[in-house]
């Protein structure tokens, strides 16, 4: 009898490790980015497959944001960084019209590429109704990370590390 506990005791181990290891496997899984197409107010054309193989930042913002604007200069500092090293960034203006967004844009000159809502799809497909919020996606096409509110910079460069992205203090 206490044979048959001990050979039961252990295939109970073998298969609680292997269920552990599955589970902790797919915790380990990225969602894979939502398609989308999106058209920045200089006319380029972005979607899924125009970035493969690189890192993207979206930023959804708007222009009476305190906190969005706070992170300007952040955003800009990572776009000029990265961007020899294949880091695309969208920042999408969330339901302003384009006048109002031009005429900030002249008092607050924006280094990464801006889009309207009414040019993409990814607004919503993030549920973007808070601002900022950003959004990782790595060189797969996965979902890295998202952020909801301003988190500074040590909080965006941690998300743009999780997908490979080595910063200039971190190299």
């Amino acid at each position: 009898m206490r044979a048959h506990f001990v050979l039961l005791s252990r295939r109970f181990s073998t298969l609680f490790v292997l269920m552990s290891s599955l589970l902790f496997a797919q915790s380990d899984d990225r969602e894979a980015a939502p398609r989308f197409h999106a058209k920045t107010l200089e006319g380029e054309q972005f979607t899924n497959e125009s970035v493969k193989g690189k890192v993207v930042l979206f930023e959804f913002w708007t222009t009476w944001c305190p906190y969005c604007k706070s992170e300007e200069s952040l955003v800009n500092d990572i776009t000029m960084e990265f961007a020899d090293k294949g880091l695309v960034v969208l920042a999408v203006d969330v339901a302003e019209s384009k006048k109002k967004v031009l005429e900030y844009l002249k008092e607050h000159p924006r280094k990464c590429r801006i889009v309207l809502t009414g040019d993409t799809n990814l607004a919503a497909m993030y549920a973007a109704n808070s601002y900022p919020i950003y959004v990782v996606v790595d060189r797969e096409g996965k979902i890295v990370d998202t952020q909801r509110g301003a988190g500074g910079e040590r909080s965006l460069r941690r998300m743009l590390e999780g997908a490979g992205m080595k910063s200039k203090d971190s190299e």
